[in-house]
């Protein structure tokens, strides 16, 4: 199938380079289509697209994969999505695969993360989509290519509808070799993957922003299977409709208590 592959990270990154690699082996057509600079952070934005300067778009090689496209394009991830699903890029993409990402994408940072908001965003274009991560090293070592087979292996079943809803699937992979990955398991959303601490200089205009690292994680979420050394897989859900909750009814009702004048 036709995959365009994506990151927040960057073109040069290493991580989009091996997921490439991975797909272009199994026999996919590949795009890569990735920001030209680390875009960490910046979940499902697109940036303004009107009255403003059109990104700049710049076509790299790759030695080591002579017959894929690749692009920098000086936007967010979730931009460089909607362009290819509008045929920027030649025919739209059947899937998007977002990564690898340096950093775990777990529990509450799947808003937050580039990664996951490219795929989030394919979801809400009709296109099935993954994203993948590796837990962050501070030896800055990655074993990509455990990551780069996990999402390889994910593409057939990502790629298949859900009563007519596109997949997405967030994968978090451990950072080992592959031969030390205890397996796979389906975890749920940590309610909070990292602990931050916040302060505000006001008077020298500073916010201080500080990790003080991970919090504690419950059995089958997505923290605590990745620390067992298993691959976690969470299945999401783009933007959708929330169950019916009365909110009209309770609104109508409390602009009538309001007091009049």
């Amino acid at each position: 199938m036709r995959i365009l592959v994506t990151n927040d990270d960057g073109v040069d990154a290493p991580g989009i380079r091996a997921l490439a690699a991975a797909l272009v082996a199994d026999g996919h057509d590949v795009v890569v289509v990735a920001p030209t600079t680390d875009r960490s952070g910046s979940g499902a934005a697109i940036g303004k697209l009107f009255d403003t300067e059109p990104p700049e778009i710049v076509h790299h090689v790759w030695p080591d994969l002579p017959g894929v496209e690749v692009h920098a394009l000086d936007a967010p991830p979730a931009t460089a999505v909607l362009a290819a699903k509008l045929g920027a890029f030649g025919d739209p993409p059947d899937l998007v695969a977002s990564g690898i990402n340096p950093g775990a994408n777990t529990g509450h940072l799947v808003l937050h993360s580039g990664t996951v908001g490219a795929a989030l965003t394919a979801a809400g274009l009709d296109i099935p989509a993954l994203a993948v991560s590796l837990p962050w090293s501070t030896e800055h070592v990655y074993h990509w290519a455990t990551a780069a087979a996990f999402a390889a292996a994910a593409v057939e079943w990502v790629a298949k509808p859900e009563g007519g809803t596109p997949r997405v699937l967030n994968l978090n992979v451990p950072n080992v070799p592959l031969h030390e990955v205890n397996g796979v398991r389906e975890a749920e959303l940590a309610p909070h993957g990292e602990v931050w601490i916040a302060s505000a200089d006001t008077s020298a205009g500073d916010l201080k922003l500080e990790f003080k690292g991970r919090a504690d994680a419950a059995p089958g979420t997505d923290v605590a299977v990745v620390g067992e050394g298993y691959v976690a897989v969470t299945p999401l859900m783009s933007v959708v409709r929330a169950p019916h909750l009365g909110a009209a009814e309770a609104v109508s009702a409390a602009l009538r208590d309001r007091p009049s004048g």
